[in-house]
Order: C-alpha cells, then sequence, then structure tokens
C-alpha cells in the first residue's frame, strides 16, 4: 500500500492526537478476541465507526462486520453512549463528550492473506478484518498495543512501527490496514541486503535444519528478483517482514504488503511445504516493486468501504506472475526442464478459452471483483467468459520478454525502466504510461503491435517462432481425443461436472453440467474408471452415441470426438547455438 506523504507526519506525530487501539486474546480457544479503541478530540455529535468491506490487495466484498457483537461505547467517564445502525457495516454513536471508547468481541477463525484467525496456536491478523475505524480520521496516527498476557510465551511480527514493548504505531489509516500481524510462538531468520533487513518469521512446527534451508531458497529468491530491478526499495524503516505460517489450520494463501507479505498454507515444511510454498514467496515479493510500488492509479488510494476495481491486473498481477517461477529457475531452486514444462498449464488454459472472444486482459482485470475470493450463491459461466488476469498476464509476459530478446532488449531492463519511471518515485501509473514507456524503451511498432493486439483485444502471438529462438518446441496434441467432458461418481449415477467449453464437442451436443452419463455406444457406463477406459480409446473424427439424462429425461446424442487443442511445450534437445545461448541468458542466474 502505497504512501502518499511517505515520513512527512515524523515531526509531527507526536504532536498529533492519537486514535489507540488495544487487542487481548483471553478466550482464543474459542477464536475470539476483545478489542478495545479509543478515539480522542470527537467534534461531531454523532461519531460512526465502521468495519471495512475489503482488504489490501484482494479486490472483492468482503463482510467483515458479520464477525462482530457485544458491542458498545462509552464516553471518557464511562458512561455507557446511545448506538444505533445507520446500515450493517457502522455503529453510530451520540451523546459523547468529545472522547469515544468502543468495545467489541470479534469471532475470527479464518487464517489467510484476508481475514484473521484467533486460536491458541496464534493471532493471525488482517487488519481490515479486525479492526473497525472512523472514515472521519483517516488521517490520523494509530498506536495499537497487542495484550499477551494469557498467552505468555506468543511474540509480535509486523511492519508496524515498534514503539515499545507490545505497542507499535502507524502513520494513518492507509499504512494500518496494510500491516497484517502474526502473534505466536514463531521463529526468525534474517539477513542483510543491499542495506536493508529482510525477515523470515515462521510459525511451523517443522525443525531447524529444513527452516534453514528455506530460508537459503528465500535468499536466493530476493537476490535474483532485486537483479531485475537493480536494488532493493526503499523499505519503511528499512526493513521487509515474511509473516509465514505454515500449519495445519490455516488456508492456503499469499498476500503483498508494503513491507510485508503474509503466506500461509497447511503444508508444513516438513510435509511438502519445502517444495509447495516457495512459489508463493517468489511472486510476494516481487510484488514490493511491481503492486506496491509500482501503482496502478485505479488502486490509489485503496478504499476500504468498496471493491476496488483496476484494469491494469494483467501488468500488476499477471507480469509479477510471469516472474514467480522464472526467477526460480534463475536461483536454482527448479531445473530449467522444470520451469519450460510448468509453463504448459497456464498457456493452454489461456489460448484454450473461448473467454477470449469477450475480453481483453484489460476488461479480464475488471472481473476481480467477482473471482478475487469472492463468493456467490449463483450459478456462473466462467469456463466460457473468464481468464484469469494472472494467467493471462504471465503468458503475455513471457511473450513480451521472448519478443524483446530476440530484439537485443529483455523484460527486465523494461521493468527497471518502469520502477525508475513510476515505482521508485511511487507515482501512480495508468495503462497508457506503460505502453509509452515501452515505446520509449523497445521503440513504437513494438510498443503499439503489443499493446494494439494483445492488450486492447485477444490475439494470440506467435509462440511457435518465439520459443524457437530460446531453444523451446511448441506444438499441438493432435493425435489425441477430446470431448470436453469431466465427470464425477455420485449417488445418482456418474454426473458430468464441468461447463463445457463453447464449440467443444459436449457443448455441441447439448450435454450441460449436472447431466448424468448413462452409456457409450450402448455400453453402460457407472463410475469415473469405466468412462476413462472407455474414452480413452477414442480417436479424433470418430462418432459416438453417448445416452445421458438431464431435468428428468433421457436423451442418446451423436457426439463427433475432435482433436485435442492443448498445446505442448518442450526444451528442444538439439537447439542451435543460437538458440541455446539465448535460453541460457533467458533463464539463467544473473
Amino acid at each position: 500500500m502505497r504512501l502518499l506523504f511517505i515520513f512527512l507526519f515524523v515531526c509531527t506525530i507526536s504532536f498529533a492526537q492519537q486514535n489507540k487501539y488495544q487487542i487481548s486474546f483471553e478466550n482464543a480457544v474459542h477464536h475470539e478476541v476483545k478489542i478495545n479503541i479509543q478515539f480522542p478530540g470527537i467534534k461531531t455529535d454523532t461519531f460512526t465507526v465502521r468495519m471495512s468491506r475489503s482488504s489490501p490487495g484482494r479486490y472483492a466484498i468482503h463482510e467483515f462486520a458479520k464477525n462482530v457483537y457485544g458491542f458498545k461505547a462509552t464516553d471518557s467517564k464511562g458512561k455507557e453512549l446511545k448506538v444505533t445502525r445507520p446500515n450493517p457495516y457502522a455503529w453510530a454513536v451520540t451523546g459523547h463528550d468529545g472522547i469515544v471508547n468502543i468495545e467489541y468481541i470479534l469471532f475470527a477463525n479464518r487464517g489467510d492473506g484476508t481475514y484473521s484467525q484467533i486460536d491458541p496456536t496464534h493471532a493471525h491478523l488482517n487488519m481490515p478484518a479486525t479492526f473497525m475505524f472512523a472514515e472521519d480520521l483517516q488521517e490520523r496516527p494509530i498506536e495499537i498495543t497487542y495484550n499477551t498476557e494469557a498467552m505468555p510465551n506468543w511474540k509480535v511480527a509486523t511492519q508496524l512501527k515498534h514503539i515499545e514493548g507490545n505497542t507499535f504505531s502507524a502513520p494513518n489509516l492507509q499504512y494500518f490496514m496494510d500491516s497484517p500481524t502474526e502473534i505466536s510462538n514463531f521463529r526468525i531468520k534474517s539477513f542483510e541486503i543491499d542495506g536493508k533487513n529482510v525477515r523470515f518469521v515462521l510459525h511451523d512446527p517443522s525443525s531447524d535444519e529444513l527452516f534453514n534451508e528455506y530460508f537459503e531458497r528465500v535468499k536466493k529468491i530476493v537476490e535474483q528478483e532485486m537483479k531485475v530491478y537493480g536494488e532493493l526499495p526503499d523499505f519503511d524503516y528499512g526493513e521487509y517482514t515474511f509473516l509465514a505460517c505454515y500449519i495445519p489450520n490455516v488456508s492456503g494463501d499469499g498476500m503483498e504488503h508494503r513491507n510485508s507479505t503474509i503466506l500461509t498454507d497447511v503444508e508444513t515444511l516438513a510435509n511438502g511445504g519445502m517444495k509447495g510454498n516457495i512459489g508463493t514467496v517468489s511472486h510476494e515479493f516481487f510484488h514490493a516493486w511491481n503492486v506496491e510500488r509500482i501503482r496502478p492509479q485505479s488502486l490509489e488510494p485503496f478504499d476500504f468501504t468498496e471493491a476496488n476495481m483496476s484494469g491494469a491486473l494483467w501488468f500488476a498481477e499477471g507480469f509479477t506472475s510471469y516472474y514467480t517461477n522464472l526467477i526460480l529457475c534463475r536461483a536454482g531452486i527448479i531445473s530449467e526442464n522444470d520451469y519450460i514444462d510448468g509453463l504448459n498449464g497456464s498457456f493452454n488454459y489461456v489460448w484454450n478459452s473461448p473467454a477470449l472472444q469477450y475480453f481483453n486482459p484489460i476488461e479480464m482485470s475488471y472481473q476481480a471483483p467477482f473471482v478475487d475470493a469472492a463468493t456467490s450463491l449463483d450459478p456462473v459461466n466462467r469456463e466460457n467468459t473468464f481468464i484469469s488476469y494472472y494467467s493471462y498476464g504471465s503468458v503475455l509476459g513471457l511473450a513480451l520478454d521472448l519478443h524483446l530478446r530476440d530484439k537485443g532488449l529483455n523484460l527486465d531492463d523494461f521493468m527497471k525502466l518502469v520502477w525508475h519511471s513510476y515505482g521508485k518515485p511511487e507515482v501512480p501509473y495508468e495503462i497508457k504510461d506503460i505502453e509509452n514507456l515501452l515505446k520509449q524503451y523497445a521503440g513504437e511498432d513494438i510498443a503499439k503491435n503489443f499493446f494494439n493486439k494483445y492488450i486492447y483485444n485477444s490475439n494470440m502471438p506467435d509462440y511457435k517462432q518465439l520459443f524457437a529462438n530460446v531453444g523451446v518446441d511448441l506444438s499441438r496434441k493432435a493425435n489425441e481425443s477430446f470431448l470436453d467432458i469431466s465427470v464425477e461418481n455420485s449417488e445418482n449415477g456418474l454426473v458430468m461436472t464441468n461447463n463445457p467449453k463453447i464449440g467443444a464437442p459436449s457443448y455441441k451436443a447439448g450435454l450441460d453440467k449436472g447431466a448424468n452419463i448413462i452409456s457409450i455406444n450402448t455400453i453402460p457406463v457407472t463410475s469415473v474408471e469405466e468412462f476413462n477406459e472407455i474414452t480413452s480409446e477414442l480417436k479424433p473424427g470418430q462418432k459416438i452415441s453417448l445416452k445421458f439424462s438431464n431435468y428428468g429425461e433421457e436423451k442418446t446424442v451423436e457426439v463427433g470426438v475432435d482433436k485435442n487443442p492443448s498445446y505442448q511445450i518442450n526444451i528442444d534437445p538439439k537447439p542451435k547455438k543460437k538458440a541455446l545461448k539465448n535460453r541460457e541468458n533467458w533463464l539463467s542466474a544473473k
């Protein structure tokens, strides 16, 4: 979260009125915390506090107010004040004497990058999910004290400025809300790089030996990502903190913040997390530049009362996703073969999606409030209408990098230019600004071609040639069959579980999600194993008779078997010398 005024507050903070927060954990076993807030110097007759409906780094609505109860407001003398509810998210207080003390209980039991979790193992706090605020007092400094007497072995880790003991401060609400906090019996390691202190806080039962090994990988990631931009950001207070909870009771997630990141997963380092969690480290730390400081104007300032929409997520999230595994390869954490093989999933997901006909990458980015951990009851048709801006932006970042490298340039140097133009001075950008910078870096023809074809429209780059330039082969699985039917066993028989893609054989035949598959070519099909055995023998161009039931009606349809549209990306075992050199320059450590 970008600070609009950096540290001008330092000289005046001691003279400003502070909102003071306290939180205690006496009933952690039942996932409750007690929160007290003092708001001094209130000048309006009606003073309103509220819970957030969104959280930094997330773009959808999250109704945090639903977990608040036991609300009480008092004045400076302890007199209880009248409280009314103007809407589901706010509490309006009247009759105060200039000071309003708020007290409430919060239930919290989801540990991830958005919500909070309180239990006997830790207090995992995302601030918007935890703390009320007053919209009229957003520029006030905040002081918070974590009362851990009930959990004497707990320690506090956060990007907030340390005052003393368990008391910390933030210059304003934006900074406070962007500062997640982990309170537990964690372990911590740190190292110095580029004049900054990088800390890794680990809440995980695994051995010290595994932590040491994992920490060495984290260091390599930090070093390689710094090489992309040429320097680390000027972290506030000279420090960056990874807050990692790898324990069975959390939910897998990662969330970037200005000088820290949340990392959560059920896999401990000893139980698959050594390999499974390191990609999130790579992705989230890259955000310390791209999205936290190289920041879209559309997300500035972040609105805690509404969904936050941006058309730049293909760049902010997507280009970050492109670098996620590339950095792991450059750091020696995964092999070149593993990296190239890992491109297949996103590549096929994007370029075989019918959604390309509906939205370009900017419009896909606009969908974030509907998909970014958003919830809904009604069914959706995302298989046909949506491509994740993470994946879409990632394969476009790949295309741009390979195209630039063919011209003697590269995406690393372009990202450096973006950093020095918008990130380091912390000037929010518009999408047109990125296009203009690409013109400056690579020339008008390259920039116009890339943006007009692939950003403002949904065309596919010439990946076959781009890959060939770096000794990688791109082909199609034309000999394999394709129906686009996913099934699972149920009490009612074999059920189709996917919305078929537009144009797929199952779509043309009128099958739909929820259909019961009865037989293929009059052969009864009653299990996933039987379905897979029969369909694995099918050949492209073949026609089959498929019997199914849906909406209480049985039908038999003829289904034409298509060629598998999937692409296959592999390292060329015998590349030309120039292509091999290009691949080494692309994937090797910097």
